[in-house]
């Protein structure tokens, strides 16, 4: 069953004629109880239209609306809420980097605009899951894209690992570029990818490249695949002598020291900043290390590396994470270490927000 738009907007128009209270909030309850006999999706939407004019829109937010319309007091309180739903309804108001519609901002109750992101496990639904030592969860890509990118974009993630990222693009409509150093990773990551089958699938594009992320010559790699640009980069890296990924000297992982580490990721940025369209976003996903008795800024170090090379920084976002492969099962041991060690167990990462301003960069 489709509720007609026209129809319901064509209500809402007519009860803005009327001054009389009860008879506007008994047109409300009309459209309220139309609304509550319709089947949503599985994602929670309702589709609202008819011979091609069908939009859809969250049932939950719909509710909402409806209800704070007929819990106002005052005729004048009820008109302007009236007002807002019909806009919100027929006019489609979206920024220049994402599709969120802004007239109907309180459907997004799911996306975070807090700087502290508190989660207590990871997304292991559809192609996801927790096989590759090291992935990042989900909800990180889901709620980058969902914020920074349109449908039909282009996303570069330049350490694919098993493909989390592309996996997101395919489900969000994005299309994506994963570059993995180690064929084996690739390969895993080719199949999760294909695994995932959902609303977008057929018109998504996704492209892995098997290469050394700080070697390779990206203008190239995007004039193959027939773009210019892209208009969103993610980087997860593998954190420097915490969890070994391969034998491979070009691994980040293996970096003899921190100052190796920065280097290449320095030429990463490098390479990577002129491809990125101006006024977009980079996101880099990392937390520190704690060596030696000493609690290494890992994190921080990497983002004076974006900095120095005329990147803009707009957010640092702190994610906790408790459900670790590392400390799985071993908080006892762990609460142990950290009592006698004198230090404080990590739960977090961090996600820097970068913003291209300038078209080319300048090392500071």
């Amino acid at each position: 069953m489709i509720l007609n738009k026209p129809k319901i907007t064509e209500t809402l128009i007519e009860l803005l004629t009327k001054d009389d209270f009860s008879k506007i909030k008994l047109g409300i309850e009309e459209i309220k109880g139309n609304i509550t006999n319709l089947k949503t999706d599985r994602l929670g939407f309702l589709n609202i239209g008819l011979n091609g004019d069908t939009i859809k829109i969250d049932a939950n937010y719909l509710n909402k609306e409806i209800n704070q319309i007929l819990e106002t007091h005052t005729l004048e309180r009820t008109k302007y809420y009236i007002q807002r739903l019909i806009k919100s309804l027929t006019e489609i108001k979206t920024s220049k980097i994402n599709d969120l519609n802004l007239n109907r901002w309180k459907e997004y109750d799911d996306i975070i605009t807090d700087s502290l992101w508190i989660m207590d496990k990871r997304d292991n639904s559809g192609a996801h899951n927790a096989g590759y030592w090291g992935n990042f969860i989900p909800q990180i890509p889901n709620q980058l894209l969902r914020r920074y990118t349109k449908q039909g974009e282009w996303v570069l993630d330049t350490f694919l690992g098993s493909g989390t990222t592309l996996i997101e693009c395919k489900r969000l409509g994005r299309n994506g570029i994963g570059i993995e150093l180690q064929p084996k990773v690739a390969e895993i990551a080719k199949l999760n990818i294909d695994r995932e089958k959902d609303l977008f699938s057929k018109n998504v594009k996704t492209e892995i490249i098997t290469e050394d992320s700080t070697e390779l010559n990206y203008e190239e790699a995007l004039q193959k695949i027939g773009i210019k640009s892209v208009q969103f980069i993610i980087m997860h890296p593998p954190y420097w002598d915490i969890i070994k990924f391969s034998d491979n000297p070009s691994d980040l992982s293996n970096a003899k020291s921190i100052e190796a580490f920065l280097e290449a990721m320095g030429k990463i940025i490098e390479k990577t900043y002129p491809i990125l369209d101006k006024n977009r976003y980079c996101a880099l996903v990392i937390g520190d290390k704690y060596s030696g008795g000493e609690w290494i800024p890992l994190a921080f170090y990497t983002m004076q590396e974006f900095l120095k090379r005329g990147y803009k920084l707009k957010s640092t976002i702190v994610k906790n994470f408790e459900e670790t492969k590392g400390k799985m099962n071993q908080k006892e041991l762990w609460r142990y270490r950290a009592l006698v060690g004198g230090f404080y167990i990590f739960k977090h990462e961090y996600i820097f927000l970068f913003k291209k301003e300038k078209s080319s960069t300048k090392i500071k």
